[in-house]
């Protein structure tokens, strides 16, 4: 028999790697098992890290403790803010990592992580104790016994790999399906469902005429994701180019299409794909009035000529895919590396996992990332770091983290889950979130630092460093604060220029600061203080407390209707309401779909119940009167 550690961890990718590390570093012996230790952390599909939703969960993640943010600005050749010239609510960091490098970086931190030990086998079971989670069975049938177990393996469980008529078992490219868990959590009774995602062609950037093309510089300054990172990014920063798909690629699409050689139209694929991210021929069919589709043109990395064209996922025949990619602009002489494939997968329906990520049905289990349904590094990633975190502490009977819907993207994502489950890949977006303004990225560590000295995964050099930011904002707020300015002649010359009404009584600088055509610089001069170095206001301080003031009517309204939500989060289901649900007398009033929908997903707060599906405010209020009535007999 081996000896039991604390936790097992089944998987090495993203959400593998933030699991492993967060029990490690919280001290508890962990072992991580994957099909390929030479894989671990690496890139599948695209070559970035971030985007609209996607960046404000990795400065989530950093905040938390993990390690993505760190890794991504370690290895980074293209950095970018989407979204500029928006509000702040959906602007987001982006970053192209060089593959090759952002793989090897997080392999690093992970094999020499302590308490964390590696192994290279295939997990085929679970290993059951009195019905809870104990380890799991390799394919020799030897049991690995751990204390908890966290599922991570992505879209392994049951993987095959689509390319035309070509069907082979596979999780990637090159890489072998797990093979037997998908029955052995059946046996366990868990649901599995089956989904689909897939990638694109890989092009030889020297066969590539950019001649024509748009290039799409790297912001400078460049962004970065972690608050360990320095200013300038280690790596040369390196442009990509934009292109379109034309009238003839659409056309043969449709001849593809129509000759039944595609397998996402011709029935060999089962699982529903990402609505919001199609692959090219679904782009193709299902928006049939639009005649042209933007393309990405992404280098791999700095030491190979490979170039990842975003937005051409697809499993039609290579001789198509050759076909389609001809008739693009600069694409006209491009020669393939690797076609694009679909795979398709086996997922556990989220909405069997609690808060904390941990199964409903097996005590100890854990599932985090595309297993759960979810599409993206990010997403996996930080649903890994959550439930590393909540294995961890679940074996010192610490309570679970488990971040609010107001508190964090993070939370969103494992509400929704577990809450409302999923019939497709699931895919962080801004508007996903009741109260994005609360959820910007200049305002992560606001949000979640005291939450992360609580947890102890943060290091303290990091730490420090975003306490001292956070208290420089609000130093900064209560010294405009207590700023005049006065309605002189100058001063309103000076708010004319910047296309302003000028002032006729004496104001706050906080106040000027409401107005959208003034930043922070130009207020400070109005009212005479002292100019500041720019290691003192710098962009990023600037740019926060600029929004914290702009928008602070709009905030003051958004915490209070986050104060009424949060009451109803804070009202705990008892586990007897449920057997009154599934009783005689059934609770009346309530009808019996949304009595089924609540016995099914089991929601540990009324506010959990309010945000299912079909569940009504009157039947809320009647559970409301059910719980108060619970409590005043105890």
């Amino acid at each position: 028999m081996s000896r039991v550690v604390d936790v097992i961890v089944v998987g090495g990718g993203h959400a593998g790697c933030e699991a492993a590390l967060a029990c490690a570093r919280l001290g508890k012996e962990t072992l991580l098992v994957t099909g390929s230790i030479e894989r671990v952390a690496a890139m599948s599909c695209n070559p970035a890290i971030g985007g609209v939703g996607k960046g404000h969960l990795v400065k989530e993640l950093d905040v938390l403790g993990g390690e993505m943010g760190r890794a991504a600005d370690e290895t980074g050749i293209h950095f970018r803010t989407l979204n500029e010239s928006r509000g702040p609510a959906v602007r987001a960091t982006r970053c192209q990592s060089d593959m090759d490098k952002y793989q090897r970086a997080m392999s690093r931190v992970v094999s020499t992580a302590t308490n964390l030990r590696l192994r290279q086998d295939d997990v085929t079971g679970l290993h059951l104790k009195d019905g809870v989670a104990a380890g799991v069975v390799t394919r020799t049938g030897e049991i690995l016994h751990a204390r908890r177990v966290i599922l991570t393996t992505g879209t392994f469980l049951g993987g095959l790999l689509h390319r035309g008529q070509d069907r082979a078992p596979g999780g990637r490219a090159g890489e072998a399906q797990a093979q037997g868990l998908s029955s052995s959590l059946t046996q366990a009774g868990l649901v599995l469902g089956r989904l689909k995602t897939g990638t694109c062609p890989r092009l030889d950037a020297r066969t590539i005429d950019t001649s024509t093309l748009e290039e799409q510089r790297p912001d400078t300054p460049s962004p970065r994701f972690s608050a360990d990172s320095p200013a300038l990014p280690p790596l040369p920063q390196i442009s990509c180019w934009l292109t379109r798909t034309t009238k003839q690629t659409h056309q043969v699409i449709h001849d593809a299409v129509a000759a039944g050689r595609s397998p996402l139209f011709n029935g060999a694929i089962e699982g529903r794909g990402p609505r919001y991210c199609p692959s090219l021929e679904d782009k193709v069919i299902r928006f049939a009035e639009k005649e042209s589709h933007l393309i990405f043109l992404e280098p791999h990395g700095l030491d190979t000529f490979e170039v990842y064209p975003n937005g051409l996922s697809t499993s039609l025949p290579p001789d198509v895919q050759l076909q389609f990619l001809r008739t693009i602009p600069g694409l006209e002489q491009s020669e393939v590396t690797r076609w694009g494939y679909a795979v398709e997968y086996d997922f556990v329906e989220p909405t069997q996992l609690s808060n904390s990520l941990e199964t409903k049905t097996v005590p100890g289990l854990y599932c985090a990332g595309q297993l759960n349904g979810t599409t993206g590094y990010e997403e996996a990633a930080i649903q890994g770091l959550l439930a590393g975190i909540n294995a961890a502490r679940s074996l010192d009977d610490a309570a679970p983290l488990v971040l609010r819907r107001d508190q964090a993207y993070a939370g969103v994502l494992v509400d929704d889950l577990v809450t409302k489950g999923t019939d497709e890949p699931y895919r962080m977006f801004t508007s996903r979130a009741e109260h994005r303004l609360l959820l910007r990225e200049d305002n992560v560590a606001a949000r979640l630092l005291e939450v992360s000295e609580r947890i102890g995964l943060l290091g303290a050099a990091r730490r420090e460093r975003l306490r001292a930011h956070e208290d420089a904002v609000a130093a900064a707020i209560a010294g405009l604060d207590s700023l005049r300015v006065f309605p002189t002649e100058a001063t309103n010359a000076s708010l004319i220029a910047a296309g302003t009404a000028p002032i006729h009584e004496t104001t706050t600088a906080a106040k000027l600061m409401r107005r959208p055509q003034l930043g922070l610089a130009l207020v400070r001069s109005l009212a005479h203080a002292p100019v500041l170095p720019d290691d003192v206001v710098d962009a990023r301080l600037a740019f926060r407390v600029e929004t914290e003031l702009r928008y602070g009517g709009y905030l003051e309204r958004a915490a209070t209707e986050v104060a009424r939500e949060r009451a109803l989060d804070d009202e705990a289901l008892p586990p007897s309401i449920f057997d009154r649900l599934a009783g005689k007398d059934r609770l009346s009033g309530i009808s019996n779909e949304v009595k089924e929908k609540l016995l099914r997903l089991r929601p540990q707060t009324l506010g959990q119940a309010s945000r299912i599906q079909g569940v009504t405010p009157a039947a809320v209020g009647l559970l409301a009167v059910e719980v108060r009535r619970i409590a005043s007999q105890r």
